[in-house]
């Protein structure tokens, strides 16, 4: 085993692998940017080193950087995380080149498996089923959209160097084919520096179940079951689970041999997930099942196959790199048991899962256990940056079956709380609620099909929220109207409060009695009293004890209470508010990237919901709509140039 390796990656990847290591004994070296400088990776490692500023290119894919500190620290081995250099074959022949070990594959499988089509070419030689299309080297526009006319309409274009959904479009017909793949080009060249696809045939409805697949340099495979990662928006995963719902056995054991098939093709060494998509029968049931891709490295995902097997994947990826046997035969796995992974995200939902940066100032987790766990790469005060991906945590729940995984799921995501950015926590529990999900009905159109029980109108908050906002508001104020159980006054006074929430005020009336005071909220009216710990506040409310959380940042306040999250901000009265002087309509950049592509022309009239321009940010395309009908007067931008989040972009007139 090595006694120390450096990791070339950050957040919660990074911090998984420290602790396996600190475990196992074995010291790590944690690289970092600029903007990492103060990340929890960098302080739980035992050594650590700056490679450059914040920027990927200038430092987390500077392989000539990070071999240089591998040599400088006394690094064995380098683990390359997911993402980043994790599937460069240039970097672990580099490594090998150096003296240093790659935890991870050798170079030549990185490469075979790194490009779709010549994946996919393999794959046919090793008799792995493939999904119908094109998988050659000619690329023109023209060739591919005959070849899609020729498969049948939807076709998916995806990039042949792509992962993470990006680099991808559905194309429904002919006529739409040439500027879908004009975008999904742009895309794949900003995300993996190659415009190169392939184009195949759509399954309507589909499942993704993928198979986790480990090998050694003995020639021992095994596959460690699968994952279902069907739950899916943009073609990114939001939900992953193991074993998958409903999978026959004989499917699994087929899909395991056909997975080590693939990977025996391929040389492979080390941990790696060949995806497949399955098709969905008429009655619901899954069908036959197709070669997608392979994922030369360690997934997101692998922590449900650590729950329900018992093992330490990255354990098994040290012990592999050290040269050590496979732990485990494939007789020797077992499946025990249900696991759900929730990633949580810092986007909001509501305004097309665009990405949300800010500071953490209200963190606060569910507490761990042996069937709850959390992998995070954040703290408390810790800034979600327009840099690097926004995930902010991974929540992963074990049961003795589906339904308890999916009960202890909901209740954990329920306790979780994060002020300071908007969150995908409220989207994750209608998933986890709806009846479809639920029953284990599920596919990869399963969110488009129930988009609006998914992402509903924000709902009005209701009295019992406005009135603990304001009894809190109240009680933090130094010194003012002080309601606490057993506080006197002569006579009565009133106060009104008002909170802006979702672009509306709503006013609340407190009426301070001799014990505590009278709250009229929503057209409701309650005898209150309470206490305020910290951000805890403590109340009651007619004849009902609750406890709820009110973060405080400047004006915004964020209730947690019965499970649920409101955001609003207090309008201080004696504070003068400051007008947007352009009105509204100068629209703004919702995040830091660059201007793509102007899409319409200044005095034309235009249709609410008809695209501006496209904005590329976090290697995403993001396009801005028009937001009622109108024209557009001036855009402040050209193509290519970069915009800071908050910058006007267009200036429209709304008729």
């Amino acid at each position: 085993m090595f006694n120390k390796i450096l990791i070339a990656n950050r957040g919660e990847i990074a911090c998984r692998v420290i602790k396996t290591a600190r475990a196992l004994g074995v010291a790590t070296v944690a690289v970092h940017s600029d903007a990492d400088a103060d990340a929890r990776f960098v302080k739980l490692a035992d050594e650590a080193y700056r490679l450059g500023p914040a920027p990927a290119a200038e430092s987390y894919l500077r392989g000539d950087l990070i071999l240089d500190i591998a040599h400088r620290s006394g690094a064995q081995a380098i683990h390359p995380g997911y993402g980043f250099l994790s599937e460069n074959e240039d970097f672990a022949a580099a490594c090998e080149a150096a003296g240093i070990a790659f935890i991870g594959p050798p170079a030549s499988a990185i490469a075979a498996m790194g490009s779709k089509s010549a994946a996919k070419a393999l794959m046919e030689q090793a008799r792995v089923p493939l999904v119908p299309g094109y998988h050659g080297e000619r690329q023109e526009p023209d060739f591919l959209r005959g070849q899609a006319d020729a498969i049948g309409y939807p076709v998916l274009i995806k990039a042949s160097a792509g992962g993470g959904g990006k680099g991808m479009r559905i194309v429904e017909a002919s006529a739409d084919f040439e500027a879908a793949l004009a975008s999904c080009q742009r895309e794949a060249r900003a995300s993996f520096g190659d415009d190169k696809v392939l184009v195949e045939k759509y399954l309507p409805r589909s499942r993704h179940v993928e198979i986790q697949v480990f090998a050694d340099r003995h020639g021992q495979c095994v596959y460690l079951f699968e994952r279902d990662c069907s739950v899916q928006r943009r073609h990114q995963k939001v939900l992953e689970e193991a074993p998958a719902p409903d999978l026959p056995p004989a499917t699994r054991e087929a899909m395991g041999a056909a997975a080590c098939a693939a990977a025996r093709a391929v040389g492979y060494v080390g941990a790696g997930t060949v995806e497949f998509i399955m098709e969905v029968l008429a009655d619901g049931r899954p069908g036959r099942f197709f070669f997608m891709e392979m994922n030369t490295r360690l997934q997101v995902e692998h922590p449900v196959t650590e729950m329900i097997t018992g093992q330490d994947l990255v354990a098994w990826q040290l012990a592999v790199a050290s040269g050590q046997p496979l732990p485990l035969s494939q007789e020797q796995l077992r499946i025990n048991g249900h696991a759900i992974e929730a990633r949580i995200y810092a986007e909001d939902p509501d305004k097309g899962f665009l990405p949300a940066t800010g500071t953490l100032y209200h963190l606060r987790a569910p507490a761990e256990s042996a069937v709850v766990r959390i992998d995070t790469g954040v703290v408390a005060g810790d800034s979600i940056s327009p840099f690097y991906d926004p995930m902010i945590a991974k929540l992963i729940v074990w049961g003795e079956d589906r339904r308890q995984a999916l009960q202890r799921l909901d209740a954990a995501l329920a306790d979780y709380q994060v002020a300071g950015v908007t969150t995908n926590i409220p989207f994750l529990r209608r998933i986890v609620q709806h009846a479809s999900f639920a029953g284990g009905q599920v596919d990869t159109g399963l969110i488009a099909r129930h988009h609006d029980a998914l992402l509903p109108p924000p709902a009005a908050p209701d009295a019992e929220q406005l009135a603990l906002l304001a009894l809190a508001e109240t009680l933090a104020a130094p010194g003012a109207y002080p309601v606490a159980a057993g506080w006197r006054l002569n006579g009565a006074l009133s106060r009104k409060l008002v909170f802006h929430i979702a672009g509306q005020d709503y006013p609340v009336t407190l009426r301070h009695l001799g014990d505590g005071c009278e709250i009229t909220a929503a057209g409701r009216q309650f005898s209150a009293s309470g206490r305020l710990d910290g951000a805890t506040l403590r109340a009651r409310l007619g004849d009902q004890q609750l406890e709820a959380v009110v973060a405080r940042n400047g004006p915004q306040r964020v209730l947690f209470a019965a499970g649920r999250r409101l955001e609003a901000q207090w309008l201080d009265p004696l504070a003068v508010a400051a007008e947007d002087v352009h009105g509204e309509t100068h629209l703004k950049a919702p995040m830091p990237g660059r201007i793509v592509a102007l899409l319409a022309a200044t005095g034309v009239k235009l249709n609410k919901g008809e695209p501006l321009l496209i904005l590329e940010a976090m290697k995403m395309e993001h396009t801005i709509p028009a937001p009622a009908d109108g024209v557009v007067k001036a855009f402040y931008f050209g193509s290519g140039e970069q915009v800071n989040d908050g910058d006007e972009l267009v200036d429209f007139e709304a008729e």
